[in-house]
């Protein structure tokens, strides 16, 4: 009794049914191998050779252009990305007017009856903000381009000369 029992008295019950593999793991050896294998080769092949190069499709950059002032005289090409640079401008300074009075509106919202104490750098900020858009693109309606800003701001210029 080395084991601690006795073989004559505890006998191997005899299998009741034949080991018969589990289809289900038949299945999935099938599915893995057939289907699944394949396909993640060459996606992974793809991914491979797409890693080498990648392509963002999101925040694109362009390059800065020279400015309208800067074009030369009959140049329409240099004419035609000052404007659209100066539409990109126009479009980033509004967002940055958006987002400090965002900020504004969750200052106030956050500090209630003490808003005036609590948030004056918000409201300092939303006021240098909103002056510098004013002076740069007010009073060019939504037809504004780049030649008008340039004249306003040349006018500007002789004004603060006098």
């Amino acid at each position: 009794m080395a084991d601690g029992r006795d073989r004559d008295v505890y006998t191997e019950p005899s299998p009741r049914t034949p080991a018969v593999p589990n289809p289900v793991t038949f299945f999935q050896a099938f599915f893995s191998y057939v289907v699944d294998a394949p396909v993640t080769f060459v996606r992974e092949w793809i991914e491979s050779r797409q890693a080498k190069n990648k392509f963002y499709y999101y925040h694109q950059k362009f390059p800065r252009v020279p400015d309208l002032s800067e074009c030369m005289e009959g140049d329409h090409l240099c004419f035609f990305e000052a404007e659209a640079q100066w539409r990109r401008d126009r479009m980033v300074d509004q967002q940055i007017v958006e987002i400090v009075r965002e900020r504004l509106g969750a200052c106030k919202q956050r500090e209630g009856p003490n808003q005036f104490q609590n948030c004056a750098k918000e409201i300092e900020q939303l006021a240098q903000v909103t002056k510098a858009y004013q002076d740069r693109y007010g009073d060019l309606g939504v037809h504004g381009n780049a030649r008008t800003c340039l004249m306003k701001q040349k006018h500007r210029m002789i004004e603060e000369r006098k």
